[in-house]
């Protein structure tokens, strides 16, 4: 089967009203999926956004018939507890009327760092994260829920509101902890690599025949240099990887971090431009890899119109032949 293509609704460089109607505009241009980031702060003052992703995805639900919604990916660990993301979630896939998957990772300290409970070890984290996501199954169940584990607790819990389908759980992964925690626990997988042999490890813990969904920037313009530009200065903490990024505190972390990467550098692993040999070649090791879903995020918050037009009359149909 083709892979499916989707739109990335990005926090970090749209207000909430622009991320409505981007993504409404996603759907007449015919992408498969849609997705949203969910920050508390950007990870680039450049970038100069934050709304709060689950309003977004409420008007998003309302605004939007056809195009699937989904968290990429929500923190179920710090900002919120794990019974409120049960609740929102199963909320969302009332409104959406079915088209709604919780995704869920174990979270950035640029995000969470804002309600002071520390930034604890990545296995700690993960800990963290299996415990959460059992006690939202447990909320999707619909009866009262109670449980004291070694992280969260739960008293008297019930979700009053629950959709006749519930909203399926990703689970982002980068390393073997991850991929056997989401092959347990998941429905599907959540990368930003296109690396097999995570797919691989998700397999090998429950995971096969599941969905896996791949995310990919790119910076769309007909001047390529502009598009170059943008993208440096909007995505160039990307080239950091997850094991430093999840890890610094705010912007200026990020700032620095990525203060001696070049614009030749993002242009390396960004495809930027308009022309769509270019775009397709990196959608394809997704492909290769065993994805079935590719999430694109293009670059600039005033590009987004223009993108979607492009997209429509020159990618999709490209990226069709997948």
């Amino acid at each position: 089967m083709p892979v499916r293509i989707g739109y990335t609704m990005m926090t970090e460089q749209a207000g909430p009203l622009e991320l409505v109607s981007h993504v409404v505009g996603a759907e007449q241009a015919g992408f498969d999926f849609s997705v949203i980031s969910d920050h508390s702060f950007p990870w680039l003052e450049s970038q100069g956004h934050a709304p709060y992703a689950w309003s977004v995805l409420g008007a998003a639900a309302q605004a939007t018939t056809r195009i699937p919604l989904m968290t990429y990916v929500t923190c179920p660990t710090f900002r919120y507890h794990p019974a409120v993301v049960a609740q929102k979630a199963a909320t969302m896939q009332i409104l959406s009327q079915g088209r709604f998957r919780l995704g869920l990772g174990s979270g950035e300290n640029l995000n969470e760092h804002i309600v002071g409970a520390g930034w604890p070890a990545a296995h700690v984290r993960l800990e963290m994260l299996e415990e959460a996501v059992g006690i939202i199954r447990q909320m999707f169940g619909g009866g009262y829920v109670s449980c004291h584990g070694a992280h969260y607790d739960v008293e008297n819990a019930k979700l009053w509101d629950l959709p006749e389908e519930l909203p399926p759980i990703g689970i982002a992964v980068s390393g073997p902890r991850s991929c056997a925690l989401a092959g347990r626990h998941g429905d599907l997988l959540v990368a930003t690599e296109p690396k097999a042999e995570l797919l691989r490890q998700f397999d090998a813990h429950g995971g096969a025949g599941k969905p896996r969904i791949g995310q990919l920037p790119v910076s769309y313009d007909p001047d390529r240099e502009a598009a170059v530009a943008r993208a440096h200065d909007q995505f160039r903490w990307a080239l950091g990887g997850w094991r430093v990024n999840g890890e610094l505190p705010g912007p200026a972390g990020f700032e620095q971090a990525s203060q001696h990467t070049r614009p030749e550098d993002v242009a390396e692993s960004i495809p930027c431009g308009d022309d769509v040999d270019e775009f397709v070649a990196a959608v394809r090791p997704y492909a290769e890899a065993g994805f079935t879903e590719v999430a694109l995020v293009q670059i600039g918050g005033d590009r987004q119109v223009a993108f979607l037009e492009w997209a429509e009359a020159k990618l999709l149909p490209a990226l069709r032949n997948l």
